[in-house]
This record gives C-alpha cells, structure tokens and sequence, in this order.
C-alpha cells in the first residue's frame, strides 16, 4: 500500500505532543472581543485537545 500524503491544512492548525495527543486551537478568539467577557477569552486562548473519533481521522491526515 502506498504512503498517504500529509494533509497540509490539518498539519498547520494541529500539533502534537511528545506524548500523542492532539492540541488545536478554539474558535471564536479573532473579532468582536469587546463584547467577550476576560474569562471567557481566557478560556479561547488556551489550547484545546482532540478525542475520540475525531482525533482518529485527524491522526489519519496527519500520517501519524
């Protein structure tokens, strides 16, 4: 069986850790912040993990 390409939009918005797991960013965070109260874009600039069958397929694009 042939390799698989790496899916290039995925590689840039996911990383992952030495661990294995898949961190992305939340959504959300770029406009509008005036009316965002600080905890809750306290809560959009930290990283988010991905699970389950999601990250399954994301892995898959990955080439991991």
């Amino acid at each position: 069986m042939p390799k698989l390409k790496t899916h290039k939009g995925t590689a840039k918005r996911i990383k992952r850790t030495s661990t294995g797991k898949l961190l992305r960013r939340r959504a959300f965070g770029t406009h509008n912040l005036a009316k965002k109260s600080k905890s809750r874009k306290r809560a959009i600039s930290t990283s988010a993990s991905v699970k389950g069958s999601i990250a399954k397929n994301v892995k898959r694009a990955m080439g991991v």
